[in-house]
Formats: structure tokens, C-alpha cells, sequence
């Protein structure tokens, strides 16, 4: 039997194979060799952690309920449950449990369960627990100070240190719940419950104990894991159950050791890789972890128990993904094996990944894999299938020559870096669970070198076209190669060459030359030269660069469902065919020639506002508004969000004329001028009276037949309100 879902009240009466035969839990009672209830202590850290666990147990009951750790047990023939692991929990939870009956006076006979939890550690203190459910205080003093004052507890009672502890818990739990209501309806509704796992096979209890630690402490979570594994597979197999306890006390004990962390051993780091490892096979069997339980005790259930039809399978796989990591060259470790072929910046032979993320990922996943920061995995699923793919490598060395390699991690981690929104294990949403085509897809590729069209919905679609055409690219382009990767190494691109285009091969090195001028003067040569905008599927937001974001430069280069990509392309194109080498000066001109232009044949479309006005451009997400670009080109706001049009939005060109008297109530769209306001048009400034929106006058901009003006709007406008001024 496994672990199970238990409140206090419920894990009363529960069934348990004992023997082969079927038990009943009647009573819970704390062995001798367990240590005195602790969490009733005076000093300061003991203190400390009352609070915590108190505040946690109010929180369960006024607001969330809470599930708490692992409770270990060993249930024997006459239905008697000796906690291995979870006697001080056990025993507040039987003080609450005693406090919110008492209190509330609930009737004896639903109470009656806690006459079956008591101490052998003295006979004191079994009795003292006995004479506590019959009492019922008056609650006019703090719970201690009555029951002290009872015949039936003798003075030397209070020189027992689990009696004393407890007392000292009654008066804490009296105090954080004294104006709570209904506490014991909220625990009989499992508003507080624990996951209980009776160990079985495993001997006497006290022998387990001297057994597993000679001074008598309780077992740890991962000594309770390994030996419910070891049992595990000792069904299934004993000769691979005795190899693998034995790997994994030396072997993979060894290898892990370096990533210890600062308590001095390596439980953490071995269940977070063995989750990995889970995850993995769950994938590969067509499934998502993503709704069922990642505890590793259901883990081990799940995939290496004789339940499976598969767990000799599952265990193989399982033995491989630490075995690969002892198999290293001597003077190879996994942080070196990492860094061979990984690096923050450009390098010939090794992939470009963010600075956010580390070079070795092995270490990575031992400290973070399955923790969540809100509903951020903090070991995400572009790691997985990366590390999924070294693993891959790993396991086929002799198979697989180096230097192809290279060349397949390269075209893997161009696909991770392109597939965000594919890479999902989720039905929830719009790309569901394609983990398992993905991680298929990349065993094709390392093994192959090529990619297998016949996987359906795995990487981005667009990104798996381009490594096609790359791939035969280079067939006749050999010596081109250190330069395409170089491309693809660079920051706005990463991995994603499109936007330059291989037809362009001269344009390579002028990409990263252009970059590494100030990005506003690109935006602004870009802008001289043409509409270089991408229209966003919602279309009425709209994508341009920025001086400052990078993600806006990142959205423009990656092809997606945003309409424009072909212009945004071309107009780079033109852009980089005018400089071998790019310098400021160079684009200046360009920007130059542009503004001159326009203003010489009083030709003032948007684009020329746009490059001549700074306030067009605030460096934030590069995002713009249209109602409805075709028509109304003139009627746009300046975003400053991601995605939403907010206060701090602005009509660029009321806000060049009078950013003081600009309305933020009124998304930055009106000049608030004496009792009235002046909006803008397509074709003229419009003033309106503020009370009742009637139009009352009108600054005409005079265009041509085009619809594009043929006279600076802003100084017109600008002129309009000096005159009051």
C-alpha cells in the first residue's frame, strides 16, 4: 500500500495489509526509542518554529488548507501505528484537535479517537494524555494553569519534559486560535491533512531505527525512499535491486558529491534528478507529468513497481541516466563536459545560451528541478530538452563523433531557442503537451544529423524549415560556416537567421557591425527608409525597434504570425547593402538625407514625425496603436507597456506640442486648453468644448491627394497655442 491521503481524525480506522491480512489503525503510540515531544520547548529556535507551524495550521483553517510532510509508520498485527517519522506533528495535531473540541464543546463520542494516541516513552506521559481527553477546561486561564491545578496531575509531572512541552504547546495553540470560530468543522473538512506511508518488510521498529542510524534518530525522507525503492525492485529483481542500492551508495553517491549542498549530503540533489529522470520517461511514453503527483514515492509506484508492465524498461533507463554521468572521461567532469560545449558568448565548436541560465546544467537540475516560483518552473522545459539532449549524447559517445555533434546540439539549440511558445507539456494550452514529440525529434537529430518530418507538432515550424535550408546551405558553403553561426550566435537573432536571409551572405558581418551602433539611429534609418513596422494579430498594435528594449528587436527578427515580416526583411536588407562597416555617422546620414528630403519637397508623412520627433520613440517596448493605419496614419499613441494601452500612452504629436497641459485621464489622446480640448485627426487638430464634446473649431492640415501632409503638423499646431500663450 502506498502513500495516502490523512487528516487526524481520518487515519483512524484506516485499513493496512499486514501479513497478508487486512488491519485496522486503532491507536498511534510514540515508541520509547523516539526522542520527547519537542516542539513545546522554550528556547528561542524552538520558539521560532512553534510560531511558523502554528501559523501555518491558523492559515489552514481560516483561509487554505495546508497538506503536511511525509508521515512515516509502521502498522503491526493488532492495528497499533508506531510513527517512525512525524511524532511532533502527530502530537500538536492531537492538542488541536483536543483544544477545538473542548473549546467548542463538541460531544464526547466524536472526540473519542484521541484516547487512542498516547506515549510509551514514559508512563507519565502516557497517562498524562489519557487524563487530558476526560478534562474539559473552563478556558478563563491559559489551558496549562488549569490542568496544573488538577488532582489528577502530580507536581513531579511537570519535570517531564514531554508533559512540560506539551503544556507549553496548549497555552500556544489557545493563543493563536482563541477567536477562531468552528475549528473543528474545518478539521473534519481536511482543512489540515498529511500524506501517510506505512513501511512495511523492514523489521521491528525499534531495530529499524538502531539499523538505520546508530543514535537511535529517526529516518530521514530519503533513507524512508531508498528503502521502499531498494523493496521496490528487489520484487521485480533482486540482483538490479542489489546493484542499484549499491550505485547508488558509491557510485552515483560520488559523482553527486560535488554538488552537495550546505548541509553535507546529497538527498536533495538525487530525488531532483530522479524527478528528471521520471519526467523523461513519462514523456517518452507519450504523456505529461503536468496533474498527477510528483512525489517520489508515487513516482516510484508509477514507473518502478511490479504494476508496471514496463518498470524493467523504466529501470534501465533510470540506471543509464546516472551511469552516464560516472562513465566520463577521468579527467572529465559534468561541469567540464558542459563547458566543452557551451558558452555565454560567441565561440567556434560551442552553442550560445543566455547569461541567465547556467553552463552547467546538470547543476542546475540537482538544485532546481521540479521547484516553482509562482508558476514559474525555476528549472524550465528548455533545459529539460537541452539536458535531454547532452544525456542523449552521452549515452551514444562511441556512436557519434564530436565534431558532428557540434554541429546537431547547434541545430537543437537554434530550435529551443526558437520554439517558446511549442516547448509545452500542458493541454491547457494552445500548443498542448508536444513534449513528447520534441524530445523524439531530438533523439532523431543527435543520432541522425537530420530532422524527421515525419514528427508531427514538435518545434516551431518555422525555425524546423530554416535548419533544413541551412543544413543544405552548407553543403555547398563549407567555408561560410564559422560565419553563419557567428550570425546565429548573435543576441537579437539567437539561432534564427531569417531576418538577414542566407541569399545575403555578404550582409552576415554588416548585421553585427550595424548593431553595435546606437540603437536609436537604427531605428531611425530603418524608419528613413521605409515602414519597417510589423502589424500583431489583434491588429491595431504594432511592432518597431527601441532604443533601449532588445525584445523589441527580438520581435521584429523572428518570423511569427505578426504581419510585415517581408518588409521588416527588405528594409533591413537596403539598409545593410549602403556600409561594409557601420558607424554612427553612417546612419546619421541616412537620417539626414531623409528629414531633408521631406522637408524640401514638403512631403511630411508619418515616418517623418516619427524619425525628426524623439517623443515618437521612448526606448520602452517599441509598441504602437492604430485604430486603423490605412486610413487614419496620423491617429496613433505611443504605447508604454507590452500590451495594453494604459495612461502613460500618448498621441506623439499632441505631446510634442504641449506635454504640460497632455491629459492622462484621457489616455494622453487630448491637450487640455482653457474649457476646452484639441484631439487629433488624420487631417486636422480639432478643438472641443470639454463639457459637451461639441466641435467648435478646427486646425486644418492641408494635404495632398494622397492623404500625406504637405506641411508640418506639430509647428502648425505649436503656433495655434503660442497665440495664446
Amino acid at each position: 500500500m502506498g502513500a495516502t491521503l490523512q487528516s487526524f481524525i481520518s487515519i483512524f480506522n484506516t485499513n493496512h495489509e499486514v501479513d497478508g491480512e487486512i488491519v485496522q489503525l486503532k491507536n498511534i503510540t510514540i515508541p520509547l526509542i523516539q526522542r520527547d515531544y519537542a516542539q513545546g520547548r522554550q528556547d528561542s529556535e524552538v520558539q521560532r518554529v512553534r510560531k511558523r507551524f502554528l501559523d501555518s495550521l491558523h492559515r489552514a483553517i481560516v483561509e487554505k488548507p495546508i497538506t503536511l510532510d511525509f508521515i512515516y509508520g509502521d502498522v503491526d498485527g493488532n492495528g497499533v501505528m508506531t510513527p517512525l517519522d512525524g511524532q511532533q506533528r502527530l502530537t500538536t495535531l492531537f492538542l488541536l484537535h483536543w483544544y477545538a473540541a473542548k473549546r467548542e464543546g463538541i460531544v464526547t463520542n466524536e472526540y473519542s479517537f484521541l484516547k487512542k494516541f498516547s506515549y510509551e516513552t514514559r508512563y507519565s506521559a502516557r497517562d498524562f494524555c489519557g487524563y487530558l481527553v476526560d478534562f474539559t477546561p473552563s478556558f478563563e486561564q491559559k489551558p496549562s494553569e488549569e490542568i496544573i491545578n488538577q488532582s489528577w496531575f502530580p507536581l513531579d509531572w511537570k519535570k517531564d519534559p514531554t508533559i512540560s512541552a506539551m503544556l507549553v504547546m496548549s497555552d500556544a495553540i489557545s493563543e493563536v486560535f482563541g477567536g477562531v470560530q468552528n475549528i473543528w468543522e474545518r478539521l473534519n473538512d481536511n482543512a489540515i491533512s498529511f500524506y501517510f506511508l506505512p513501511v512495511k518488510d523492514m523489521g521491528l521498529t525499534d531495530e529499524l531505527y538502531i539499523k538505520m542510524n546508530s543514535r537511535g534518530k529517526p529516518l530521514t525522507p530519503f533513507e524512508h525512499f531508498k528503502a521502499e525503492f531498494e523493496h521496490n525492485l528487489k520484487i521485480i529483481d533482486k540482483d538490479v535491486a542489489k546493484r542499484i542500492i549499491k550505485k547508488i551508495d558509491l557510485d552515483w553517491t560520488d559523482m553527486l558529491w560535488r554538488y552537495r549542498g550546505d548541509d553535507n549530503i546529497i538527498d536533495d540533489e538525487f530525488l531532483r534528478y530522479y524527478k528528471f529522470v521520471c519526467d523523461v520517461i513519462c514523456y517518452e511514453n507519450g504523456d505529461s507529468p503536468q496533474g498527477k503527483s510528483s512525489d517520489e514515492f508515487d513516482l516510484m509506484k508509477q514507473y518502478f513497481s511490479k504494476s508496471n508492465e514496463n518498470a524493467m524498461k523504466n529501470i534501465e533507463t533510470f540506471e543509464k541516466y546516472f551511469d552516464c554521468w560516472c562513465n566520463l572521461d577521468e579527467v572529465e567532469s559534468p561541469e567540464s563536459f558542459f563547458v566543452s560545449f557551451l558558452s555565454h558568448v560567441h565561440e567556434n565548436d560551442k552553442i550560445r545560451i543566455e547569461n541567465r541560465y547556467a553552463i552547467d546544467i546538470m547543476e542546475d537540475c540537482l538544485r532546481n528541478y521540479g521547484i516553482f516560483s509562482g508558476k514559474n518552473r525555476q528549472f524550465p522545459l528548455n533545459r529539460i530538452v537541452l539536458l535531454y539532449a547532452m544525456i542523449c549524447y552521452l549515452l551514444n559517445r562511441d556512436k557519434i563523433d564530436k565534431h558532428d555533434f557540434t554541429r546537431r546540439i547547434r541545430i537543437i539549440n537554434n530550435l529551443i531557442q526558437n520554439s517558446e511558445d511549442e516547448i509545452s507539456d500542458s493541454e491547457l494550452r494552445s500548443s498542448g503537451n508536444r513534449m513528447p514529440a520534441i524530445l523524439k525529434q531530438v533523439d532523431y537529430i543527435i543520432m541522425s544529423g537530420v530532422i524527421d518530418d515525419s514528427i508531427d507538432k514538435n518545434f516551431n515550424i518555422n525555425q524546423l524549415a530554416e535548419e533544413k535550408e541551412k543544413q543544405k546551405w552548407l553543403i555547398y558553403n563549407q567555408d561560410k560556416e564559422t560565419l553563419l553561426f557567428e550570425l546565429e550566435d548573435h543576441f537579437l537573432l539567437e539561432g534564427q537567421i531569417g531576418i538577414v536571409g542566407l541569399e545575403n551572405f555578404d550582409y552576415f558581418q554588416r548585421f553585427k557591425s550595424l548593431f553595435e551602433c546606437d540603437w536609436d539611429l537604427i531605428d531611425c534609418a530603418l524608419m528613413s527608409i521605409g515602414n519597417y513596422s510589423q502589424r500583431e494579430q489583434n491588429n491595431w498594435r504594432y511592432q518597431l525597434g527601441s532604443k533601449r528594449n532588445l525584445n523589441a528587436w527580438r520581435n521584429l527578427f523572428h518570423k511569427s504570425s505578426n504581419a510585415g515580416f517581408s518588409d521588416t526583411k527588405r528594409i533591413l536588407a537596403d539598409l545593410l547593402s549602403r556600409a561594409d562597416v557601420f558607424t554612427n555617422d553612417v546612419l546619421e546620414k541616412v537620417i539626414h538625407d531623409f528629414i531633408s528630403d521631406c522637408e524640401k519637397n514638403n512631403i511630411f508623412e508619418w515616418r517623418y514625425y516619427y524619425v525628426k520627433y524623439d517623443i515618437f520613440r521612448p526606448g520602452s517596448y517599441g509598441k504602437y496603436y492604430w485604430r486603423d493605419f490605412t486610413s487614419n496614419p496620423y491617429v496613433m499613441s505611443v504605447m508604454k507597456t507590452n500590451s495594453q494601452i494604459s495612461q502613460n500612452s500618448y498621441n506623439p504629436f499632441l505631446k510634442v506640442a504641449d506635454e504640460k497641459n497632455l491629459s492622462k485621464e484621457d489616455w494622453g489622446e487630448r491637450i487640455i486648453f482653457k474649457d476646452n480640448y484639441i484631439v487629433c485627426t488624420n487631417s486636422a487638430f480639432e478643438i472641443r468644448k470639454q463639457i459637451t464634446d461639441e466641435e467648435i473649431s478646427r486646425i486644418v492640415i492641408n494635404q495632398n491627394a494622397s492623404g500625406i501632409d504637405v506641411e508640418d503638423r506639430i509647428i502648425k499646431l505649436k503656433k495655434y497655442l503660442q497665440s495664446f500663450a
